[in-house]
């Protein structure tokens, strides 16, 4: 016993976080491959497996549509996997722990940092907390005004289920939706004209894609900008720049594209804010996305990409890695060393960090976008856009993931593990230890540019 405690000791955090996701998805796909998970027999375990990485990835991406093939007791499994996914399967825990009065060691405590992104270990628990209520405050909120919707349509009892699927989803950025009775995989397309229920959704998918420590900064401020952090400045302004950069690009470019075809201005407007949320990491849609056009279809992979923020239930390489980037191309431009913003220079040690994510995420989405289409036999920028969507966890598809066969299936569930995990926090779980050096090596310049 005391063998296997030290083993588990010696393993880092990072591999911890990893391993502990792959177990949650590998735990739910045997729930779901249980015969009466579905409505009619079972699903092969490589397809259970799938749904159980989407929805603990909160990702979305789907083999079948989750209201015609799962029964209740699947679809439970699934909005459960949802909410460990989106808050993170450590503070689940916490919470447990916390709730039984168990002591809570200071591994837990490193796990739990590393698991939400917290900036330091001091009052994590504190932090656990506040992530549970303010979880369960939001989605009750939405689970409440939503059923208001459903209920006179669906029932009482139908209506406060779909109210709470969909808060929970919402939240969460997850993307999966129970709206198969209107058509196979049509997510909101019947309610792009809505503005009750697109506004609830947007509203929902925006706070929890800001993230945990922006809502706390933001409480504790009274909601006054000036007064909050650097980080929560930078994430709410290119949250926001990013909505309206995608919303006006969407509206221009899809105005006489057969996917926007009959709508009104108003709808028009409410589908192109719409879609610029839901690419940041969301998954719903309310366009049919084989009727955009290519223009379209690439603002929305620069969405996808760029994602949430730390510490949130987004995915992507977060909007707080994307904003460096370019701060650091300004400054270069200027000839300055440090990135300045909002009166603050940003540590330079973070650049390598930030450049690290973006490599990672573009080439392994890249690279299994090319195997992909060449697997397939679909183009490119099909290809591409499926596996950014898997990669920045958003669930968005261009119809194709129903139909891809078992290799494909096997990269797109990798990418969304790797999306969620956090690119590097899996470089570093497989990373060799780190070795001591005591000297440097001689400096030489290299021309770049």
């Amino acid at each position: 016993m005391e063998r296997i405690s030290r083993l588990i000791s010696d393993i880092s955090p990072m591999k911890i976080i990893f391993i502990g996701y792959v177990f949650i998805i590998f735990f739910g796909a045997v729930l779901l491959f249980l015969p009466f998970a579905a409505k009619e027999g079972a699903t092969s375990f490589s397809d259970a497996f799938f749904t159980a990485a989407s929805a603990t990835c909160v990702t979305g991406l789907v083999r079948f549509d989750t209201y015609t093939h799962w029964s209740l007791f699947g679809q439970i499994v699934i909005l459960c996997l949802i909410q460990i996914g989106g808050i993170g399967f450590m503070t689940m825990a916490i919470a447990f722990m916390t709730a039984a009065n168990r002591k809570i060691g200071l591994s837990s405590r490193i796990l739990m940092q590393n698991s939400i992104s917290a900036p330091q270990i001091g009052g994590i628990v504190k932090m656990t907390k506040f992530v549970v209520i303010g979880t369960l405050i939001v989605e009750g909120t939405g689970a409440f005004l939503l059923a208001l919707y459903f209920c006179p349509q669906l029932g009482l009892v139908k209506g406060i289920w779909y109210g709470i699927f969909h808060s929970i989803s919402a939240f969460c950025n997850a993307g999966f939706d129970l709206m198969g009775f209107k058509g196979q995989y049509s997510s909101l397309t019947s309610l792009y004209s809505n503005w009750y229920v697109n506004i609830i959704i947007m509203l929902l998918i925006v706070i929890g894609g800001l993230g945990f420590f922006v809502w706390k900064d933001s409480l504790a401020n009274k909601f006054r900008f000036k007064n909050l952090k650097l980080h929560s400045k930078l994430v709410i302004s290119s949250s926001a720049a990013l909505i309206v950069f995608g919303a006006i690009s969407l509206f221009v470019l899809e105005f006489n594209s057969a996917a926007c075809h009959g709508f009104s201005i108003g709808e028009r407007i409410i589908s192109s804010v719409f879609q610029s949320v839901t690419c940041r990491t969301a998954g719903f849609n309310t366009l049919d996305f084989t009727k955009m056009t290519e223009g379209g279809i690439f603002v929305m992979i620069c969405l996808m990409l760029v994602g949430g923020s730390p510490g949130s239930t987004a995915g992507g390489m977060k909007t707080t890695t994307f904003t460096v980037i370019l701060l650091s191309v300004f400054a270069s431009a200027r000839s300055r060393k440090d990135c300045q913003v909002f009166g603050r220079r940003i540590e330079s040690d973070i650049l390598p960090s930030v450049l690290s994510i973006f490599i990672m995420y573009t080439a392994t989405s890249g690279i299994a976008a090319v195997i992909v289409s060449h697997l397939e036999g679909i183009s490119m920028i099909y290809a591409v856009f499926e596996c950014v969507s898997a990669m920045a966890t958003v669930g968005l598809t261009m119809g194709i993931t129903p139909e891809l066969g078992f290799i494909s299936k096997i990269i797109v569930a990798c990418l969304m593990i790797i999306g969620r995990v956090g690119s590097l926090t899996v470089l570093m779980a497989f990373a060799s230890p780190k070795a001591k050096v005591n000297s440097k090596l001689p400096v030489e310049k290299i021309q770049v540019g």
